[in-house]
C-alpha cells in the first residue's frame, strides 16, 4: 500500500473536510497518510511519499488559490512526473471547470492523475463516501 501526502488549502473549511475524508479512505485501504496544509509541503518532502492527493477549491476565475497553494503546486509539479496523484476540491459557483483545467495541467506535466473529485460547498453526508473512495483509490494505485 501507498504512503500518501494529502496536501490542501482551504478557506472556508470545505476542502479541509474533504482532505480529512480522503485521509480516512487512505488508511481504510491500508495505506498511510500525512495530511498537511499547502504551506507545510515542499519539494524536499516528495521522496517521502509514493503518491499524492492535492486539494484546492475553485477561486476567482476558476483557478487555484493564488497566495499559498498555487506557488507550492507550481514548485512541486515538475518534480512529480510519473507520480500517482488525485486532485480534489470544493466550489460554490459555476460547474467546477477549474478541476478540468487543473487535471489537464497535471497530465500535461506528466503526472499520473488516477482520479479527481469536486464537491459543491461542503461534502456533507452525500459526498463523504466519494471522498473516502478517492482516498482508497490513491492508496491502492
Amino acid at each position: 500500500m501507498s504512503n500518501v501526502a494529502v496536501v490542501y488549502w482551504s478557506g472556508t473549511g470545505n476542502t479541509a473536510a474533504m482532505a480529512r475524508k480522503v485521509t480516512k479512505g487512505i488508511t481504510r485501504a491500508g495505506g498511510t497518510a500525512d495530511t498537511m496544509m499547502a504551506r507545510d509541503f515542499s519539494p524536499t518532502k516528495i521522496d517521502t511519499y509514493d503518491a499524492f492527493a492535492f486539494g484546492c477549491p475553485a477561486m476567482g476565475k476558476e483557478q487555484l488559490e493564488q497566495k499559498q497553494f498555487e506557488p507550492m503546486y507550481a514548485e512541486v509539479e515538475p518534480l512529480l512526473t510519473g507520480k500517482k496523484v488525485v486532485l480534489f476540491g470544493s466550489y460554490s459557483w459555476n460547474h467546477g471547470e477549474w478541476m478540468n483545467i487543473w487535471k489537464k495541467r497535471a497530465e500535461d506535466a506528466g503526472l499520473n492523475v488516477v482520479g479527481t473529485l469536486i464537491v459543491k460547498d461542503h461534502p456533507g453526508i452525500m459526498h463523504s463516501g466519494d471522498c473516502v473512495r478517492l482516498g482508497e483509490l490513491i492508496a491502492k494505485a
